[in-house]
């Protein structure tokens, strides 16, 4: 456990130090070290600044075993008080399966509508799961 805490911590702070999107896979792996083990579906969002570098991650929601309830309203605020340019957006899915269902692509839909109003990009939407994560922006779902 503290060899884990020490490698969350590690790429917390080269994320801070460099764009969050010069290495996708980077992305990747800080979510999956903070939300790939849960045992049950948290929802968080990365909040970025204008030159996409992380200023906070956040667990916005729990829910269970295989679904978890968004508020935008809640995103949105979330995203205003860190005043964000952008946000990545993350989930995990505890069943081991990284494939969107149609209710992760219609919310993502609905958070980057949301967002838009508050002019707050959406860069990515990332499904993680112990071993792997899926960038709904590579798959071209966003």
């Amino acid at each position: 456990m503290a060899v884990l805490e020490l490698a969350r911590r590690a790429v917390a702070e080269q994320l801070k130090a460099r764009e969050v999107f010069g290495s996708p896979e980077a992305v990747k792996n800080y979510l999956q070290l903070h939300l790939a083990r849960r045992p049950h579906e948290v929802f968080a969002a990365l909040f970025l600044d204008a030159q996409n570098k992380l200023i906070a991650m956040e667990e916005l929601f729990r829910g269970t075993l295989t679904q978890t309830s968004v508020y935008p309203r809640e995103v949105v605020l979330k995203a205003l008080h860190h005043h964000a340019a952008a946000v990545v957006l993350a989930h995990n899915h505890p069943s081991g399966t990284v494939q969107p269902s149609r209710a992760d692509e219609a919310l993502t839909q609905t958070l980057k509508a949301a967002l838009a109003l508050v002019d707050v990009r959406v860069l990515d939407h990332v499904i993680v799961a112990p071993g792997q994560a899926l960038s709904m922006a590579e798959k071209g779902l966003l």
